[in-house]
This record gives structure tokens, C-alpha cells and sequence, in this order.
């Protein structure tokens, strides 16, 4: 039996955390044995309501709070995330953006069939047959759908998403920690992605909903674009040399998190 753990990062979603909860019913916990959530030092109230919707929940799971001991950007998460999966001996571990913009019942009947564990990378892609986008500009869709095709085309391999919110990882191929001198910004995906090419690791897209209503999203679309085409061609030509360099802006030696709140069990608190 697997073992799974979904990893929630969080960051400023007061208002979207407590819905990404409610998308844990009976049918998702069947697959799921643990909920981590990672706060990146919000200045909201997306920890409190966290918490105390994680007190109300009657799932016989182990729910778990971190906070970042520094703001280490949704990369840096990631990599607590990781490293906490690790240590806990989990065999796979599932992202889940804390904004509701994914959904983690899309993944279900993959988890039913099993068919995640054909791969070392599940990835959810707004941009393929199936994916229902919801509030996404044409604008975005279009960019998007062109830099999948230039990171296909560079990855001979067909990309169909840069990096959704909802994502599965075999925690085995973690376990070298290839990712740590990846950037912790938001295109940590996107050296995830070069990194499963390099080391031929086996991908596999799914579809996935994607909504945008009141979500505060912190790309910077202009800059984004160009950083990830840069990096893109810099793996085209350079591959594994360019994936060994540090590509962080400030290096950190141990990623770090302070657990705020642990329950196991069925539990009701007040």
C-alpha cells in the first residue's frame, strides 16, 4: 500500500485555504495519509483559518502545519516539502496550490486505477484535451500553449503544462536532492521539468479544472516569459552543465520549518 502525503503550499490565501480544505472529502482520503501544510511567513490569516478548519475535519488522517522559518518562496516550499516526504519515508508525494485553483478530486480516478505509479512525474496540465479552464484570459492561454510548444520541441518531449498547482511525484527519484540549487522562484517548476528530461526520468500529463476568480496571482508576466525562455535554451545548449550550477539568487544551507499544528486521527477539537 502507498503511502501518500499532500503537500499544500501556502501563502497569503486566506480566503481560497479553507475551500482548498473542503475539497478533502472521503472519497480523496481513501489515497491520502497525510496533509502538510507549508506556510511561507503569510502576513494574512491563512494559518489561523487553516487551523482551525483542520480541527473541525473528521478524517482518519495525520494533518500537519509547517511554517517557513524565512520567506522561501513557493520553490523553497517545495523543497521543505520534499525533504519533509523524504523523512518520513512517504513513496509519493502530491502538490496542491493553497490558492483553489486546482483540484485535487481531478486526481482521483488516477489514484483509483493507479496509474501515477507508472511515473516518476504525474503532472497536471491545464492545456490539454480534456483540461477545463475557467476565468483563464485568452491572452495567457495563447502564451502558454506557445512556450509548451518551444519547451516540447527543446525537451523532445511533448510538454502540455510549464507547472499547474496540482502535481505528483514518486518520492524515490526526491531522493538525491537534485533540486536544491534550483531557483526558489516561481520557476522552480520549469527546472523540475528540464531535470525529469535530463535524468530521462518518465512524464506523464493528466488533465486538470483551473479556475481564477479571487485569487492575487504573483507572476510577473513580461519578466517570466523571458527568464523561462533564457533557461530553456540555456538546457538546449549546456544540459546537464547548466542543470549543475547553483541557479539560486540567495543561498540557503538547510531548508527549515517550524511545525505550528499536528493532529492524527479522527479528531474534533474545539
Amino acid at each position: 500500500m502507498d503511502k501518500i502525503m499532500v503537500f499544500i503550499p501556502m501563502y497569503n490565501c486566506e480566503k481560497q485555504i479553507v475551500r482548498v480544505l473542503e475539497q478533502f472529502n472521503e472519497n480523496v482520503c481513501k489515497y491520502v495519509d497525510e496533509i502538510v501544510i507549508i506556510n511561507n511567513r503569510s502576513t494574512d490569516k491563512g494559518e489561523k483559518n487553516a487551523i482551525k478548519f483542520l480541527k473541525k475535519m473528521r478524517l482518519n488522517i495525520k494533518k500537519t502545519v509547517l511554517r517557513n522559518n524565512d520567506n522561501y518562496n513557493l520553490g523553497g516550499s517545495h523543497k521543505v516539502a520534499f525533504d519533509y516526504a523524504i523523512k518520513n519515508h512517504y513513496n509519493y508525494l502530491i502538490v496542491l496550490h493553497g490558492d483553489d485553483q486546482g483540484n485535487i478530486n481531478d486526481l482521483v480516478p488516477f489514484l483509483e486505477s493507479k496509474e501515477y505509479k507508472k511515473y516518476d512525474c504525474f503532472l497536471g496540465s491545464r492545456f490539454m484535451k480534456g483540461s477545463k479552464l475557467k476565468g483563464y484570459s485568452k491572452f495567457r492561454t495563447f502564451g502558454n500553449r506557445v512556450y509548451n510548444i518551444i519547451f516540447s520541441i527543446m525537451l523532445f518531449k511533448n510538454i502540455s503544462d510549464l507547472g499547474s498547482g496540482l502535481n505528483v511525484y514518486d518520492v524515490d527519484c526526491l531522493k538525491n536532492k537534485y533540486y536544491l540549487k534550483y531557483p526558489d522562484r516561481l520557476t522552480f517548476n520549469c527546472y523540475m521539468l528540464l531535470a525529469s528530461n535530463y535524468f530521462k526520468q518518465k512524464i506523464k500529463f493528466f488533465p486538470i479544472t483551473w479556475r481564477e476568480d479571487d485569487q492575487i496571482s504573483n507572476v510577473k508576466m513580461m519578466s517570466q516569459a523571458f527568464t523561462t525562455l533564457g533557461l530553456v535554451f540555456k538546457y538546449f545548449i549546456f544540459r546537464g552543465k547548466y542543470l549543475k550550477k547553483d541557479h539560486r539568487s540567495k543561498i540557503i544551507e538547510n531548508y527549515e520549518a517550524k511545525v505550528i499544528y499536528e493532529s492524527s486521527g479522527e479528531v474534533n477539537e474545539k
